[in-house]
């Protein structure tokens, strides 16, 4: 039967690029969530700060070893210089008395000595070495801090891109069944079949679908494209798993045990204590006892002044050799030190503040992802019958179409419903499971362990 075309609806095309993406079926391999980690983990720049950060541990360690150490120093002059010496009074062990003077002009001057200092005792020094082993406690801090937020950021890429590609493919199969809907209505209407403000509400949906489409392939392409700069994966090679429709996350601890983890394991909380430890050690640095020092010094040296002088050639030497102990006591600094440590003061008050308060956020950021954990299988449960239920409703609406029963509004109505339910039961799947890996890391306890853990819950 021949069909007319209706002059109030006219389809267009879609671009060649966006057509050639919704028909082409690339040929992909399935990727899974611990091959992507190694893979990011190997190329993203995102690690090699983390590597770096951690690098400089055994930096602040070595300079924590070496405060007690002792230090040698030598030191060497050369130059020109005069020099004129006059003594008068002078008693000589041949007996008498008398003086004399000497002369050097034009003299050449050479000066060489060695200096070697052990420190004995230095609480300023105590205090810095224990700042540099707390600065290498918190460089590990923090690249293990920064490593696990790379490792959550790179769980929310693929499953970004799995969300994309299933909402695309939602997209496309309710654009071909709008489409034919709409391809139905016309017939219909010229058939006298049907009034023409079907054949409207089709088109306008088709309109508002291929919009929807449009963006949904825009959006695949840059989940995709921030995964291969990441993975260094060519795109069409990328494939991720989809959650088992039978998933089940793994079992909660108690509220209060998970709580407990985070005051004592959180990464972020125990960089602040770290970083409290460090101001409480500038306390100490500052105290009036910190500037007393005790070291065993060694010392020798030798001063030569050669040349010609008004009574002739002259030759001065003189050789030093001293081995002691050297006390130093600061008496009075102007106020400095006194400043310094009500300074030192005021930052362990904000340390500890800050401790607190990192506490508190943790436990806050613990309490919300325990509460989604515990309510997430029966919110799966509700969203899987919703979309199940909206599929059957899908189904009896378009035979009740076909017999006249409903409407096509009503038939595109159901579509839209079933695509979005389908799409929500997805996103409460892989939310759940991002959820898991959110509370290992608000514990302390991320590893590779816990992906290992989310990506048995995936299949192809």
């Amino acid at each position: 039967m021949p069909t007319m075309r209706s002059p109030l609806f006219k389809p267009r095309p879609l671009s060649g690029w966006v057509l050639a993406a919704l028909l082409a079926t690339p040929s992909v391999q399935a990727l899974d969530l611990v091959k992507t980690w190694e893979l990011a983990r190997a190329h993203d720049p995102q690690m090699q700060v983390v590597a770096a950060t951690r690098s400089s541990v055994q930096a602040f360690e070595a300079q924590a070893q070496a405060l007690w150490r002792p230090v040698l120093m030598g030191s060497a002059t050369v130059g020109a210089m005069s020099a004129d010496t006059s003594t008068t009074g002078a008693q000589f062990s041949m007996g008498g008395t008398g003086g004399f003077a000497t002369s050097a002009n034009a003299a050449t001057s050479t000066r060489w000595s060695l200096q070697a200092k052990q420190p004995l005792y230095s609480p300023e020094r105590q205090a810095q070495q224990a700042q540099l082993n707390t600065a290498a406690s918190v460089a590990e801090l923090r690249a293990d801090l920064a490593q696990q937020q790379f490792m959550l950021l790179t769980a929310q890429r693929y499953f970004n891109l799995l969300l994309a590609e299933r909402q695309e493919q939602v997209l496309k199969n309710q654009y071909a069944a709008v489409s034919r809907s709409l391809t139905e209505a016309k017939d219909r209407f010229a058939l006298g079949d049907l009034p023409v403000t079907d054949t409207h509400e089709a088109a306008a949906r088709a309109e508002g679908l291929k919009a929807q489409l449009l963006a949904a392939v825009s959006e695949v392409q840059m989940a995709r494209s921030v995964l291969t700069d990441s993975t260094r994966l060519a795109a069409d090679v990328l494939k991720p798993l989809s959650p088992k429709g039978d998933a089940a996350v793994t079992a909660v601890p108690p509220l209060a045990q998970v709580l407990e983890q985070v005051r004592e394991a959180n990464t972020g909380v125990r960089l602040q204590k770290a970083q409290q430890d460090v101001a409480r050690q500038e306390l100490r640095k500052h105290e009036r006892s910190g500037g007393v020092t005790l070291d065993l010094v060694a010392s020798a040296g030798r001063d030569r002044l050669s040349g010609d002088g008004d009574f002739g050639p002259s030759t001065n030497t003189q050789k030093q050799q001293m081995v002691g102990l050297s006390l130093n006591v600061p008496l009075y600094t102007g106020g400095w030190r006194s400043a310094k440590l009500q300074e030192a003061v005021d930052a362990q008050t904000r340390a500890a503040a800050e401790v607190d308060l990192a506490v508190q956020q943790a436990q806050q950021q613990a309490r919300s992802v325990w509460l989604a954990l515990e309510t997430g299988p029966a919110r799966l449960a509700a969203l899987k019958a919703s979309w199940q239920a909206s599929t059957a409703r899908l189904e009896a609406t378009r035979l009740g179409r076909q017999v006249g029963d409903r409407t096509t509004l009503a038939l595109l109505q159901a579509e839209n419903d079933a695509a979005q339910a389908e799409l929500a039961w997805l996103r409460a799947q892989t939310e759940l499971l991002l959820t898991r890996l959110q509370l290992d890391a608000l514990t302390g306890s991320m590893s590779v362990q816990s992906l290992q853990a989310l990506n048995a819950q995936l299949a192809p």
